[in-house]
């Protein structure tokens, strides 16, 4: 699908690996100039490398916590007028709300809502005066389905889920749109808890561990219901076929369908 944005400029926070990677690709395939960031420096240049090679975009390389100010301003140095901006960070560890002390709670707050808040001040004008601008917030199934122990992460995400929503309604006339993507339960390093992501996985430990994962997703319940009837795939592969980079395309709002907007 040619979704129109070749030759844009996108900053991609976070984006060395997991999910935000898979979103990086697709806008590389898609002929976009990237900024990506992350913490690690090695892990990220592997990124911009990988990229580079697979696309032939340009890709300019920020380390660093995306929430620190001085890094934010070294994304918009790399790219002063993006076209795109792809929010993301991590979250919250788990933890109990009665373990949160204030530190705790700012941090999360911060990280999660504070800080692409702040991106897209510093980027949204700049868009509407170019009369083209695409804002994806990566967030979490949790804005709408809290998650026991991830009670600071839910908060933050969908405290900016609710500060955009207006903000949305003020710029789509000058053509910029602001989404948030709430994904689940991606297989990304994240999910696969302590394993080295360096080395290979035991076919049979992956196997089961996306079982136990699997369990806990409505659409596997439905398919294990329907296997009674007929024949059905496993509950390890009864998971949507989605990956970061096909969810990112379909729902990002890049295209003109109505469909396809969040």
């Amino acid at each position: 699908m040619d979704l129109g944005i070749r030759g844009r400029k996108a900053i991609v926070c976070a984006s060395s690996k997991g999910l935000v990677k898979g979103c990086a690709m697709a806008l590389a395939e898609a002929g976009v100039g990237l900024v990506v960031n992350g913490r690690d420096e090695a892990i990220l240049a592997r990124t911009a490398a990988e990229i580079r090679e697979r696309f032939q975009v340009d890709v300019t390389e920020v380390a660093g916590d995306v929430a620190d100010p001085a890094v934010q301003g070294r994304l918009l140095a790399a790219c002063p007028q993006p076209d795109i901006l792809v929010n993301n960070n991590g979250g919250p560890p788990y933890r109990d709300f009665r373990e949160l002390d204030r530190a705790a709670i700012l941090k999360g707050v911060t990280n999660n809502m504070v800080t692409p808040f702040e991106l897209i001040q510093a980027v949204v004008d700049g868009m509407a005066e170019r009369g083209f601008g695409r804002i994806v917030n990566i967030t979490s199934l949790s804005v709408y389905m809290p998650i026991p122990g991830l009670d600071l992460s839910s908060a933050a995400r969908a405290g900016l889920t609710s500060f955009l929503a207006g903000i949305a309604r003020g710029v789509a006339d000058k053509n910029v749109t602001i989404n948030s993507i709430l994904p689940g339960k991606l297989d990304t390093d994240r999910l696969r808890g302590p394993h080295d992501p360096n080395v290979p996985e035991d076919p049979e430990a992956a196997r089961q561990r996306k079982a136990k994962a699997a369990a806990d997703v409505p659409a596997s319940a439905s398919v294990r219901r329907r296997s009674s009837v007929r024949s059905a795939p496993s509950c390890a592969r009864s998971m949507p076929a989605t990956s970061p980079d096909g969810i990112f395309r379909s729902m990002a709002g890049f295209t003109s369908a109505p469909s396809e907007v969040t």
